[in-house]
C-alpha cells in the first residue's frame, strides 16, 4: 500500500468516526431532551400526549386567579391564551418565588410538567416584559408612572402575603 493510499484510508476512517460521533450526539436521546412550547389551548388539544414531557407553557396570567398557599409554599394561578372571556386556561402550581414583576395580565412562560389532574407543575416561572425604556415627557407623566409603580408594589406585596 502506498503512502497516498494509506493517507486516504486514514482520512476516510477519521471522517466516518467523526460522522458517527456527530450522529450520536445529534440523535442520541433526542426525544428525551425536547422541550415543547405551547399555549394553553395547544397543550389541552394534545390530550394525553401532554402528560409527562417537559413543556414551556406561554400565555397571560388570568385576572383574579392568583392565590398563595402558605402551607405548601406554592403559588397557584391560571395561564390563559388571551383576554377573550372564553379563552382556554390552565391551572399552574409554581413552587418558586415569583419575579417581582409578576402580576395579573402579564405575559408568562412557565416550564414544568402537566399531569392527569389538569394541573401544570412549574419549576421555572418567567415573565415577559419590554426591554424598552421611554422617559416620561412631562411632570404629569412622571406622577402617573409613580402611581402605577406604587399600585404594582402593593399588588406584589399582597401576592406575597397570601
Amino acid at each position: 500500500m502506498t503512502q497516498q493510499t494509506r493517507n486516504r484510508v486514514i482520512a476516510v476512517v477519521a471522517l466516518l468516526v467523526a460522522g458517527a460521533g456527530l450522529a450520536f450526539v445529534a440523535f442520541g436521546n433526542l426525544g428525551e431532551n425536547l422541550v415543547y412550547y405551547w399555549r394553553p389551548s395547544e397543550m389541552l388539544a394534545q390530550g394525553e400526549r401532554a402528560y409527562g414531557p417537559t413543556i414551556r407553557l406561554g400565555g397571560q396570567v388570568q385576572p383574579g386567579s392568583i392565590q398563595w398557599n402558605e402551607e405548601h409554599t406554592a403559588l397557584h394561578f391560571r395561564v390563559m391564551d388571551s383576554e377573550a372571556p372564553d379563552a382556554a386556561s390552565v391551572l399552574v402550581r409554581a413552587t418558586e418565588t415569583p419575579p417581582q414583576m409578576f402580576r395579573e395580565r402579564i405575559g408568562v412562560v412557565v416550564e414544568g410538567t402537566f399531569d392527569q389532574s389538569q394541573v401544570f407543575a412549574s419549576n421555572r416561572l418567567m415573565v415577559n416584559h419590554s426591554n424598552e425604556y421611554r422617559a416620561p415627557k412631562t411632570d404629569e407623566d412622571v406622577k402617573k408612572m409613580f402611581e402605577e409603580m406604587q399600585k404594582q408594589d402593593a399588588t406584589t406585596a399582597a401576592v406575597g402575603k397570601k
